[in-house]
């Protein structure tokens, strides 16, 4: 029987040791999930497990909390009962405290509110001269005396007196004026006398002004036709005149001089210029074919230089279209080129594939790929 040495367990050991890590290696390289992902599988469940144990506690921690909150509920309702008994019972021995010693008839302002009052008072006045009929009390009205019966019999006699009397002072005024009315008659009878006598007086006089007032319009109107007259005279004078100093004057002779202004030559005075002479209309046409030509020359050179542009445009253009050609052949040429290139290389690569078809003969079996991926290392 062989012993085994401390080496020997040693080595053994070692080599165990060595195997365990590599099936360990082997486990997470051939694991695809954690080879790709990336992931620590152990730690990810740590985590979960340690979730798991947060959401338990935190369930356990609600419930405790809801327990507390119903215990409080049903606390504060009993709370809320009591207090609405105790409340109860106060507002009940409040109301037997005062049906008890708090009665109506008890206060100090029972009186004015006492439905019986107006049975248990006073009358307002017992006579005329009752010491509580004051001015401001208002119990004692003019007519609302206790004789009235003799004052209104007083009363009657007294208005039947007055209305004698008033018969007694209309008859005296109707006299009175009976006897004025003939005194106001002849007076006036007297008055029409006087007023027809002053009227005949001044229609007298009325007559002999209007009689002074028609010489003197007559004498007004000689005058006036003689004034007259002599104006027409004058006036007619006066336009000869003015009618001489035209035909004669510089206005309608058109002399240009009249037109000058005192401000420089080239200024004129618009209310006397006749229009611009022969010379300065002669002028003003040479001028305006002078603008005219050269109006003519500078449309032709913008012609010109339009036509000089259109050429170089159409000189560019079949220039372009030209190199665009140019460059269209060597595309081409290019192309050509390249394939004739590939075909060539297309050539040699069919020739080197067949060489080496012949060449490389032995062709690998299923066993060659398995002995890949056996080690981690």
């Amino acid at each position: 029987m062989a012993v085994a040495l401390p080496r020997d367990l040693q080595q053994d050991a070692s080599l165990a040791r060595r195997r365990h890590a590599e099936l360990c290696r082997q486990k997470r390289v051939f694991n695809a999930r954690n080879r790709i992902i990336g992931g620590d599988t152990e730690a990810w469940d740590i985590q979960v497990h340690d979730q798991k144990i947060k959401e338990a506690t935190e369930k356990a921690r609600h419930e405790t909390f809801a327990a507390e909150m119903r215990q409080n509920d049903k606390i504060v309702c009993i709370l809320e009962n009591r207090k609405k008994r105790d409340q109860k019972n106060l507002c009940r021995a409040l109301s037997d405290f005062q049906q008890s010693f708090q009665k109506p008839e008890t206060r100090r302002e029972f009186d004015l509110s006492d439905p019986l009052a107006l049975k248990k008072d006073l009358p307002a006045r017992q006579s005329d001269n009752d010491i509580r009929n004051t001015i401001s009390g208002m119990q004692k009205f003019m007519g609302e005396d206790l004789n009235f019966h003799e004052r209104k019999k007083f009363q009657e006699e007294q208005n039947r007196e007055w209305s004698l009397q008033q018969q007694r002072e209309w008859k005296n005024a109707r006299a009175e004026q009976k006897h004025a009315e003939a005194f106001y008659t002849e007076t006036r009878l007297q008055f029409d006398e006087t007023a027809s006598h002053l009227q005949e007086l001044e229609s007298a006089t009325r007559k002999a002004v209007c009689a002074s007032v028609k010489e003197f319009n007559k004498s007004q109107a000689i005058e006036s036709a003689e004034r007259k007259k002599q104006e027409k005279t004058q006036e007619q004078e006066d336009n000869l005149a003015e009618i001489t100093n035209l035909l004669h004057g510089d206005l309608l002779s058109e002399n240009p001089q009249q037109a000058a202004s005192s401000f420089g030559p080239h200024r004129v005075v618009p209310d006397r210029w006749k229009g611009m002479t022969q010379e300065q209309l002669e002028q003003i046409r040479l001028v305006q074919k002078q603008q005219v030509q050269e109006k003519l020359r500078l449309q032709e050179e913008e012609r010109q230089r339009d036509l000089d542009w259109d050429r170089r445009w159409i000189q560019g253009a079949r220039a372009t279209l030209l190199f665009e050609r140019q460059q269209q052949r060597q595309q081409r040429d290019l192309r050509r080129a390249l394939d004739s290139s590939n075909l060539s290389l297309a050539k040699e690569q069919r020739l080197q594939k067949k060489y080496m078809n012949e060449v490389y003969t032995n062709q690998p079996t299923g066993d060659y790929f398995t002995q890949f991926n056996t080690g981690s290392r």
